[in-house]
């Protein structure tokens, strides 16, 4: 499912206009990025949590020259699935 099948979804579901449903999937998730952004964590009861995870400094290797380097630390956004998403989709 793409993002204009999710919004042609919302929109069948609440019996909004494609519009409306377009304006609170962005409203959505441009909340769950600046919480992100943040350093917030973001909790769905029965759907999962987004949160942002640091990622160490380590040793990396370039493809093209096959020259080991050294890759800083980041963050990386991440989602762990809630105990009733798991279950829906592994029924």
């Amino acid at each position: 499912m793409n993002k204009t099948e999710l919004i042609n979804s919302i929109a069948k579901k609440v019996n909004c206009s494609k519009k409306d449903a377009s304006y609170a999937l962005e409203a959505i998730l441009a909340s769950i990025e600046e919480s992100l952004v943040n350093g917030e964590k973001v909790s769905i009861t029965g759907f999962g949590t987004f949160e942002v995870r640091d990622r160490s400094e380590k040793t990396c290797i370039n493809p093209r020259t096959k020259e080991k380097m050294v890759c800083p630390p980041s963050k990386a956004p991440a989602f762990k699935a809630g105990k009733a998403l798991k279950d829906a989709v592994n029924k």
